[in-house]
């Protein structure tokens, strides 16, 4: 909430307000082509909103309410504005006719009611959602960790494009990215809440994959939610956890911080899926239209995730909030907090 924002002394932005809107549309212009070429990928049109009862629409932890409204003319049918892509994603690979190593991104923009309101959280959220067809046989760390790598390579290159042409702004990113498994994080730093666990291994080395996200750990605790029906976070890792799935997290040097910029991971088998919904207690989702083709082996093996168009925009300029770079609604309070300590809302 607003009381709790990170306040930087003295701060200024990087750029006026219009080479910010100038620097946004570089920045996304260019990561998004880096992006394609690393993992190759095709843009798709993705929608905005999706049929009610579908079992399509993310439902992130299970406890977010997505916007729901009725279609006159269509018989008054609820549908709903997304949340995330990631089952739609997986059924537009089948129905698109993609192949193996081959896969799609687009640009998902999202409304999530329940999203807390800081200067790192809106309702409004907008990210490359991609998504890519892989073997069977090729649901391991190594493939995750591979895809990893190419995400990070895009995001130096954006990082060194951006330096390139603005002055006010200097490389700062790691030539490679970490990998640490939640459960290291969690024997590493016992006695920590998990944020503060990706605090204190982001503040060491700047740019930081966690893997395996939503499993129960040793203490008894997850390290984050996942929905159990897209990621796979059961299946035992070659690096002594569990999950095939986890978050890119890099070092905030304003705010001092760990961010995350994205969530990825290997995909739901139909195993892994009912293993998954047995242990939410969700078992009744196998009725639903998507599950029932994953099921049924009607779905390609994938792999995906989603990459924060803002959060990378508040990375590369250095901006203390998202508002900064993206248009959003903000409590009174912390609309004036932001005035006062010199930070322009869009």
């Amino acid at each position: 909430m607003a009381n709790n924002m990170i306040l930087p002394a003295a701060y200024r932005p990087t750029l006026d307000i219009r080479s910010i809107e100038s620097a946004i549309k570089d920045i996304k212009d260019y990561f998004e082509r880096c992006l394609a070429e690393a993992l190759v990928l095709q843009r798709v049109t993705a929608p905005m909103f999706v049929r009610s009862g579908t079992g399509i629409n993310d439902d992130l932890n299970g406890v977010e309410r997505p916007v729901r409204f009725c279609v006159k003319e269509d018989g008054e049918a609820p549908v709903e504005i997304v949340q995330s892509l990631a089952k739609w994603k997986r059924l537009a690979l089948a129905r698109y006719g993609f192949r193996c190593d081959e896969g799609l991104y687009t640009d998902m923009n999202a409304i999530r009611p329940d999203e807390t309101l800081d200067q790192i959280h809106s309702i409004y959220v907008d990210q490359w959602d991609w998504e890519k067809i892989i073997r069977p046989e090729d649901r391991t760390l190594v493939t995750l960790k591979a895809a990893v790598d190419e995400i990070y390579g895009a995001i130096c290159r954006t990082e060194f494009h951006l330096a390139s042409e603005h002055a006010t702004i200097r490389p700062i990113l790691p030539e490679r990215i970490s990998f640490i498994t939640a459960e290291e994080l969690c024997a590493r730093y016992p006695d920590l809440h998990p944020r503060q666990r990706e605090q204190r291994i982001c503040a060491e080395r700047k740019a930081v994959f966690v893997i395996g996200i939503g499993g129960i750990l040793p203490d008894g605790q997850p390290h984050d939610g996942r929905a159990p029906d897209y990621d796979d976070w059961t299946t035992p890792n070659s690096d002594g956890g569990c999950g095939l799935n986890g978050d890119i997290l890099l070092w905030h040097p304003v705010l001092e911080r760990a961010f995350e910029i994205s969530s990825m991971g290997i995909r739901v088998d139909p195993a892994t899926l009912l293993a998954q919904l047995e242990i939410r207690g969700l078992t009744d989702r196998v009725n639903l239209p998507f599950h029932r083709q994953l099921l049924a082996g009607e779905l390609p093996q994938t792999m995906g995730g989603g990459i924060g168009q803002s959060r990378l925009c508040m990375f590369f300029l250095r901006a203390v909030h998202v508002g900064e770079v993206a248009c959003g609604i903000w409590p009174e309070e912390m609309v004036r907090q932001c005035q006062a300590a010199n930070i322009t809302l869009l």
